[in-house]
């Protein structure tokens, strides 16, 4: 089964972070996305640019509402993904434990309702 897990963090802290210290977290993300690599389970990822470039879409009154930035202001917001598949939930949790993000931020993770 797919899971999608979301990296939620604040996203000024990683320009708060010295070079070699953002060096060292590159590093550890790199690390973590070979070992999803290597244990077979990794169906996708990508880091999002910040929230501020974000367009939010709404229908109001039968019209799209298009602004600017995302869809609620928050102190933590959705900086990346994985999207992984494997047995169950157990193991889509024991992966987000394992990912750097969970130390700085908070990992969701999210069953993946696959449409086919």
């Amino acid at each position: 089964m797919q899971y999608l897990l979301m990296l939620y963090a604040n996203e000024d802290g990683w320009n708060a972070l010295s070079e070699a210290e953002q060096a060292e977290g590159i590093a550890a993300y790199g690390a973590y996305a070979e070992a999803l690599q290597q244990a077979g389970i990794l169906a996708g990822s990508n880091r999002l640019r910040p929230a501020t470039s974000a367009t939010t879409v709404r229908i109001v009154e039968g019209k799209p509402r298009v602004q600017d930035g995302p869809f609620i202001e928050s102190k933590e917001e959705i900086g990346g993904y994985y999207l992984i598949d494997v047995a169950d939930l157990d193991a889509a949790i024991a992966w987000a434990a394992r990912c750097p993000g969970a130390g700085h931020g908070v990992v969701e993770v999210r069953p993946v309702w696959q449409m086919s």
